[in-house]
């Protein structure tokens, strides 16, 4: 089928999206069932012959026998491991792991309940019990070493060593998911442990890992294995949310619904808040990179919770700051007394995150209009729309602020001849439109947004010459809120100054990012993506650590 657009448009549409892309490259796996630790690590009979065993469980017919081959070959490592036995830990974790595979694939996991496994003498009586942070049974549990994941969000892995074989829970999908802010299809990280306190009798344990740190088996307290990564990778290789991207953007209208607030991870209301908000063209699943690296931190993965905001990035951003305020509202409402949230924006989320800690009242909208809000003739939905987008105050559940590649003053990209081009293939929705006509029909204002012959999208809020843009940044941040800054250079240097040639990462110039009043700003080696990069996240993981009263990070 042709494209609806003239042969120069949609050659400025992959200008423009080759210049404003973060490069995202899509995450996948392949499932595989690692291989067994070496025999020869193994070579004092009993083990060795439960090697076999668990090599003759794989090919059985009976799920059961099967099950029986795996709970025995991990009673006799767990009696190794005691013993000092190099390697023996990890065949433990992986028949505990082979276990749980088997009894999912038969539909068979014994929770709550008692199973019978093995066959003849050996059979045993195996009995299921869910532990602290695993509430309620998944609608399938995947063993993380099986999951061979591949692509560039898979470069960084969140682990941690230990005794249990690491899951992922999917469970099913919930229809009230708006309500309760998590992902339509939530997975999280679980460990499974199996027990021989009686040996008869075995338990199979399910424990979650950002709950319980270390267990108690068999006199000692060793560590709790865990996979944190594998859960946000799994969820990202299947519903491939990066496949959002420039589609949102050119047309946000059909994607409204896709704008929402989503935990990573349950509530937990002794743990601070980490709100991410993604930039133009882009989904949260920009911030693996960054989210693994800093769930590698057992003390921030103690201290702190993972949230994400996601929106159709074609909306002029203070729509979208509106939503996250609505967002915010609801959050406050289903989980009143959650701890202060810290929010890191990057590109366009950094400055729309800015607009949660400033105040504008009627500042804005005079500047803009010329007039007070009361005074202009606009009624039902265009006013509401207006008001919300540009009367706000700061957020009060705002504790501090990380700015990363914000282009607070503009990019001069927006403005360019790719930048026009490409804003006019942004499909913008009917109601925006009818707000700007509302607008322009009882006032005549020089302003950028209001001089356009259509509704200004996303793209020409970035300009420089936006009026919003202009105006917003005549507005102190709210007092109380300390905020920082990180800001990217390709290493090319430059003047910080507004003339050329200046700092920049390709997209946004120092003079943009540079915010006066900062509580700490970095400038990094890295292009437009300094979120992903090793010193981004650093500097991220820094203020994180200070922000929960933490030790500087050796």
């Amino acid at each position: 089928m042709d494209s609806p657009f003239p042969r120069p448009l949609r050659l400025a549409a992959l200008a423009f999206s080759l210049a404003l892309a973060s490069c995202v490259a899509p995450i996948s796996y392949k499932e595989v069932v690692s291989a067994t630790p070496a025999h020869e690590d193994f070579t004092e009979a009993p083990l060795d012959a439960a090697l076999r065993e668990l090599e003759a469980g794989k090919s059985s017919a009976d799920p059961m026998v099967a099950s029986g081959h795996f709970v025995e070959c991990a009673r006799l490592a767990g009696r190794k491991a005691l013993a000092g036995e190099p390697g023996a830990v990890a065949l433990y974790n992986h028949a505990v792991g082979r276990l749980v595979e088997r009894l999912e694939r038969a539909g068979s996991l014994p929770w709550g309940r008692s199973i019978t496994v093995g066959s003849g003498a050996s059979a045993v009586s195996l009995t299921g019990k869910l532990e602290a942070g695993a509430t309620r049974p998944a609608g399938e549990y995947r063993v993380t070493d099986s999951l061979n994941f591949k692509g560039k969000y898979a470069a960084v892995q969140a682990r941690r060593q230990g005794v249990g074989a690491p899951l992922v829970a999917v469970y099913p999908p919930n229809p009230d998911f708006r309500r309760t802010y998590e992902p339509q299809q939530m997975s999280v990280p679980l460990t499974a442990v199996l027990r021989f306190d009686a040996p008869a009798a075995p338990v199979l344990q399910l424990y979650d890992p950002l709950e319980v740190e270390k267990i108690s088996i068999a006199g000692r307290n060793p560590a709790l294995a865990a996979d944190f990564s594998a859960p946000v990778a799994l969820t990202m290789a299947v519903a491939r949310p990066d496949k959002l991207g420039l589609i949102r953007l050119l047309n946000p209208q059909k994607y409204s619904e896709t704008a929402r607030l989503m935990r990573l991870q349950k509530y937990d209301k002794d743990r601070i808040p980490v709100l991410m908000v993604h930039g133009l063209q882009d989904t949260p699943a920009t911030w693996a990179p960054m989210y693994h690296s800093l769930m590698q931190d057992p003390e921030i993965r103690e201290k702190y919770q993972f949230w994400v905001f996601s929106y159709p990035s074609g909306y002029p951003y203070p729509y979208s700051a509106s939503l996250l305020r609505k967002e915010l509202d609801g959050i406050n409402r289903v989980f009143p007394g959650h701890k202060d949230i810290v929010i890191i924006g990057h590109s366009m989320g950094g400055i729309t995150s800015r607009l949660m800690v400033t105040d504008a009242e009627d500042k804005i909208w005079r500047g803009l209009f010329g007039k007070g809000p009361d005074e202009m003739k606009i009624g039902g939905a265009s006013s509401q729309i207006l008001r919300d987008s540009i009367i706000f105050h700061h957020r009060k559940e705002i504790g501090r602020a990380i700015f990363i590649a914000a282009p607070h003053r503009g990019s001069e990209l927006a403005s360019s001849w790719i930048g026009r081009m490409g804003s006019r293939l942004v499909r913008m929705p009917t109601f925006l439109t009818d707000a700007r006509n509302a607008v322009s029909s009882v006032i005549t204002a020089d302003t950028s947004s209001l001089m356009l012959d259509r509704a200004p999208n996303s793209i020409d809020t970035l300009s420089p010459d936006n009026s919003f843009v202009r105006e917003v940044n005549k507005l102190p941040i709210a007092p109380g809120i300390p905020y920082h800054s990180i800001i990217g250079d390709r290493g090319k240097g430059g003047n910080l100054e507004k003339k050329r040639p200046y700092s920049t990462d390709s997209f946004v110039p120092y003079w943009s990012s540079h915010l006066a009043g900062t509580s700490s700003e970095k400038v990094i080696p890295s292009n437009h993506s300094a979120h992903q990069h090793p010193e981004g996240i650093a500097e991220t993981r820094r203020i994180l650590r200070l922000h929960a009263g933490l030790k500087p990070a050796r």
